[in-house]
């Protein structure tokens, strides 16, 4: 869901073979994977809490779990994020190592792209699991000015097996802008019919001592009653 985004560059490698703004620091936008790096030797750290709030026999679930991203070096973030799900079915558990690679950032011109992987790794009901990844492309493009806006755009593919049905590959977008020094707008997009198929939008507020907070709300690509609420809390240090 949202974070795609591990230590060094070989485990950078694995995943891009196998297999989210600047304002807040955080490596996505809202689900979509932003062309910003964690800044070096810095920690950052995600509480996720993600909910369609029904019956578990209605769809409901509840999804959260903490995510860690750590700045190698300039250009080079790693992370680890670890979720649980409970819905109607038994609770499940998964790892995502992920990684994120910054290759190009003209900040004159306010261009910058990045290339990243994530792996999903079932913990719970291994047996009827599916280890795969997925790898990403994204350019960006930020206006110049206080509170004017930047436009992210890329691709994403599975790697591995797909359920019958599911987009293996798409297209993914993103915005944000900033309305005042203390609030942003953002929304993203993920095309396709997966679990990442969703458009969402939502808020970003800075807190004091280097905390923030996202909330928003999410709207899936097909099915009617898709959609559930996300909200993170973030630290960096």
């Amino acid at each position: 869901m949202r974070k795609v985004c591990s230590i060094p560059r070989l485990l950078f490698l694995i995943l891009i073979l196998g297999t989210s703004s600047a304002t807040y620091a955080q490596s996505s936008i809202f689900n979509v994977p932003s062309t910003d790096v964690i800044p070096r030797k810095t920690f950052y750290l995600e509480a996720d809490y993600l909910a369609h709030i029904a019956s578990y026999e209605n769809g409901g679930f509840h999804y959260a779990g903490p995510s860690l991203i750590y700045g190698v070096r300039k250009n080079l973030e790693i992370g680890l994020n670890a979720y649980y799900t409970r819905a109607a079915e038994p609770v499940s558990a998964e790892l995502q190592p992920n990684a994120k690679w910054q290759f190009h950032n003209d900040e004159g011109r306010g261009i910058a792209a990045a290339v990243g992987g994530v792996m999903f790794i079932p913990i719970s009901h291994r047996a009827a699991g599916n280890t795969r990844g997925m790898i990403y492309g994204t350019v960006s493009k930020q206006f110049k000015g206080t509170v004017s806006p930047r436009f992210t755009s890329g691709a994403y593919s599975f790697v591995g097996r797909v359920e019958d049905g599911e987009t293996r590959a798409g297209l993914l977008l993103g915005y944000e802008q900033p309305l005042n020094r203390k609030i942003s707008f953002v929304a993203d997009w993920y095309s396709g019919r997966n679990s990442f198929g969703y458009s969402a939008a939502g808020f970003g507020v800075p807190l004091p001592k280097n905390n923030s907070l996202y909330f928003g709300y999410n709207f899936g690509n097909a099915g009617r009653g898709n959609n559930y609420f996300s909200l993170f809390y973030a630290h960096t240090f």
